[in-house]
Formats: C-alpha cells, sequence, structure tokens
C-alpha cells in the first residue's frame, strides 16, 4: 500500500456504510484523516456502525442530520447507491465540498494498476472472464468492485506486479476525481437507472467517466458497434482499441471466419466456447482485448473459454438431466435482460420460468423474443401479465405455480430431451425473496433434487 498523506488530519464526512462505506471509514481512519461516520440505521441496529465506534470512529446514525453540515468537513466520501439529490448529499454539494466514493481512495493507495470495466450489461461477466484470462496466464490479478472485494480493501494488499480488475458502476463512477485505469473498458450504454441519473445523456457521461483521465499512455478498449460508447470514447485521450461482433477490424478484437481475433491472429474457434449468446460474445472480446494487452498468451485464453460457463445467475449453466439443459438467469429483473438470456438460445427450444414483482409495467416488449419458447411456467405478482404476453405470442402451455422451486419439476415434466429450461425472471424478486441470489440458489437446488 502507498503511504499517502492527502487524508493526514482531514475532517472527512463517510455518508452511508455497507461494505464501502465500512472500508473507506477503516481505511481513512488509518491514514489519519479525522472521520464521522454518518448512517440511515439507527446505531442499536447497527452493528457495522458499533464496530466502527469500537475502533474509536465517531458515529451518528438514525438519520441524516443537515445541521452536521455546519462541521468544517474537507471531504464526503458517499455511498455509491445513495442519490445526489439526497438532502445531505444536495447541501454537501451546496457549499462546494468534494464528494467521491471509495474507489477514489483505493486508487490513491494502490501500488498496482488499475483494469477498469463498466457498461450497462455484461461488466460482471467481462470482469470475470479479464480475472480468469489473466490468472490462468499467470499474471496475478486481483478481482474488487461489485464482485468480490471492495476497491480499498484489494488496493490495500496489492504490489506492483498486480493487476486490479475492477468493476464499476456509474454510481461510482460520478464520485471520482483522479482514478486513472491504465485499461478501461467500456461494453455498452443502454437505458438504465434513469431515476438515479435523470435523463441518458447524465447516466452515458457517469459512465464516460471510467476514461476521463486517460492519457496516451493508457487504453480504452471500446464497443465498436455502440454508438453511445463509440461517442464517449471520442473524447478521450487514451490509445483507443476496438472490439466488435458485426465487423472484421484492422486491430484489435473481433469476430471472422467463426472465429475470436485478436489483430489478425486467431486466438480460439467460436465452436470451442462454451458461454452462450451473442451478448456473451461481446463479452469475451471485450476481455480477450484487455487480456492481451496486459501480455496473456492466446493458450491461456482459450482454456478459460473452453471451461468458462458464466457466471452464478446470470445466464449460468447448471446442469443437464436426461438431456434437458438448465439455466439459472435470477439476475435477469428485467425485460431487457430477459430479452438477451431468449436471444442466446434463439434456434432451440425453450422452457421459460418467468414472474416476479410487479413494478407496474407491461411486458409486451418480450412478445418478438419468445417464437422459440414452448411453455412458460410463471409466478410471483407478474404472473397474470405474463400470462397475457405469453398467449399473444402463441404460446398455449402455460402454467402458473407457487415459486420458482415448484417451478422447476413442472418444466421438467413438460420438456423433451434437448430443451433448455431457462430461469429469466424478467422481475426483481422482492415479492417472494430477499435477493435474486436467493431465487437463483433455490432453482439450483431444485435442479440438483432432479439429478
Amino acid at each position: 500500500m502507498k503511504q499517502v498523506t492527502m487524508y493526514q488530519g482531514k475532517r472527512v464526512l463517510v455518508i452511508g456504510l455497507a461494505k464501502s462505506g465500512l472500508a473507506a471509514a477503516m481505511l481513512l481512519h488509518e491514514l489519519g484523516a479525522s472521520v464521522t461516520v454518518n448512517d440511515q440505521k439507527p446505531l442499536d441496529e447497527n452493528e457495522t456502525a458499533k464496530q466502527l465506534h469500537e475502533k474509536g470512529i465517531r458515529v451518528i446514525c438514525g438519520g441524516h442530520p443537515l445541521g452536521l453540515l455546519d462541521e468544517p468537513f474537507d471531504l464526503v466520501v458517499k455511498n455509491p447507491g445513495i442519490p445526489y439529490t439526497n438532502p445531505m448529499v444536495a447541501k454537501a454539494l451546496e457549499k462546494g465540498l468534494p464528494i467521491i466514493t471509495e474507489v477514489e481512495l483505493a486508487y490513491a493507495i494502490c501500488e498496482a494498476p488499475f483494469i477498469g470495466i463498466t457498461g450497462s450489461n455484461g461488466k460482471t461477466t467481462t470482469t470475470t472472464l479479464i480475472y480468469e484470462m489473466l490468472k490462468e496466464a499467470c499474471k496475478k490479478p486481483l478481482i474488487a468492485g461489485n464482485i468480490g472485494m471492495v476497491a480499498c480493501e484489494v488496493a490495500k494488499t496489492a504490489h506492483e506486479d498486480n493487476w486490479v480488475v475492477t468493476e464499476l458502476s456509474s454510481f461510482q463512477l460520478m464520485g471520482i476525481e483522479a482514478f486513472r485505469p491504465r485499461i478501461a473498458v467500456l461494453l455498452n450504454i443502454f437505458d438504465a437507472h434513469l431515476d438515479y441519473h435523470g435523463t441518458k445523456e447524465a447516466y452515458a457521461q457517469a459512465k464516460g467517466n471510467l476514461l476521463k483521465n486517460q492519457t496516451e499512455s493508457d487504453y480504452a478498449v471500446v464497443n465498436a458497434d455502440d454508438e453511445w460508447v463509440m461517442k464517449l470514447a471520442e473524447a478521450s485521450s487514451a490509445t483507443k482499441i476496438f472490439f466488435s461482433t458485426t465487423k472484421p477490424l484492422n486491430s484489435g478484437a473481433y469476430v471472422k471466419d467463426q472465429a475470436v481475433y485478436w489483430n489478425s491472429e486467431k486466438v480460439i474457434a467460436l465452436s470451442d466456447i462454451v458461454l452462450p449468446g451473442k451478448h456473451n460474445l461481446e463479452n469475451i472480446l471485450a476481455a480477450v482485448a484487455a487480456a492481451k494487452l496486459v501480455g496473456a498468451d492466446n493458450a491461456a485464453i482459450a482454456r478459460v473459454l473452453t471451461t468458462f460457463t458464466g457466471v452464478k445467475h446470470r445466464l449460468q449453466y447448471v446442469g443437464t438431466v436426461n438431456g434437458r439443459k438448465f439455466f439459472n438467469d435470477s439476475k435477469a429483473t428485467n425485460i431487457l435482460a430477459t430479452q438477451k438470456a431468449l436471444s442466446a438460445f434463439s434456434d432451440q427450444r425453450v422452457i421459460l420460468l418467468a414472474g416476479g414483482l410487479d413494478r407496474g409495467n407491461e411486458f409486451d416488449d418480450l412478445i418478438p423474443y419468445l417464437k422459440q419458447v414452448q411453455a412458460v411456467i410463471l409466478f410471483g405478482q407478474t404472473a397474470q401479465k405474463l400470462e397475457r404476453v405469453a398467449k399473444q405470442a402463441g404460446i398455449e402451455t402455460v402454467y402458473h405455480v407457487d415459486n420458482v422451486e415448484k417451478a422447476v419439476p413442472v418444466a421438467y415434466e413438460i420438456s423433451k430431451p434437448g430443451d433448455i429450461i431457462l430461469l429469466s425472471p424478467a422481475c426483481a424478486s422482492w415479492d417472494q425473496y430477499k435477493t435474486f441470489e436467493q431465487r437463483g440458489d433455490i432453482f439450483i437446488s431444485a435442479v440438483h433434487k432432479l439429478e
């Protein structure tokens, strides 16, 4: 860890705890800052706050008192999920206080270079692929950010010969000042988190912050097929490395003759890749580009791509039971994610398991993607809405069940060998489950019971 003095004696307010707030407060305390932590949850229910209090860190819990900002703070570290419209954050902005997220702290203390990955879809898969490729090539990667450990915890242990592979959200990227990844990977820009950012333009600009501090000696790996990504890349000073699933490129990562190429070099045949879906091919190309820039060899990359079946809950291959292949896509908490999952199996028979929290939307946008679906098994608050869409798409076989666990044996009974049984709910899980992970784990357990 770099020995930095920039926070020594600074009065820092950390707003919001969870994992990132805890890690930021602990690190700042270690660096000699005078830290005050403010969290919504009352102290008697807040184990994290109690832990900080025992370390001698000032803790104010049970609300966000605006009067706290009358104190002379030098810096605010904000939990990424707290919007800038929050009254406490808004007042800090009015006072002209710098507001950062913990990834900025991670960059300040880290001896190792960063690979930063962002985009509307595919961040976790791409981050994991890059990490696995570099690990296979003995490049000493560490994984951080929204998956794995909090970035500033990883940064404490990183050395010059490591690479910190970091998944980054738009929320985190709004709170950076100096953060500069050696390699930035910008996958795609879709409509997302507009309740937080307000407009797609503001959301895209937040994503584009990943590139803003890069210089010509850094690399920006960008999707040549995405208009919004290309627009953001135009303003970047970094050396651009393009990837594309639709056209051969003079350099970069692309598809030609049913194979993945890096520059003019064949890396792997598409038929040898086990991760399904066109959207995953974009993730693969981005990962190949980043891995090659670090120096990974083709053999190491190919070994990963012939064995990597997906990140848990993200179009994860669970197993085959009597010829039926089961896929867990519980992370598909919106229509776009389910569209992508269905597109991955456009030439195969699919039994779709779907449903969940009703957020007031309809599901008509799924209809063009249901052509290969033979039956739907529905659960949760949106079951009736999804049945209407299924009937409109011409699907005659529709079952209603109580939950995911009961959906699995029904899907098995009505399916045939060769069918894909796909959990891709198109809805959040909170009507029946605490998290999408819990929902996915129950699906996996039910599949294993069939085995």
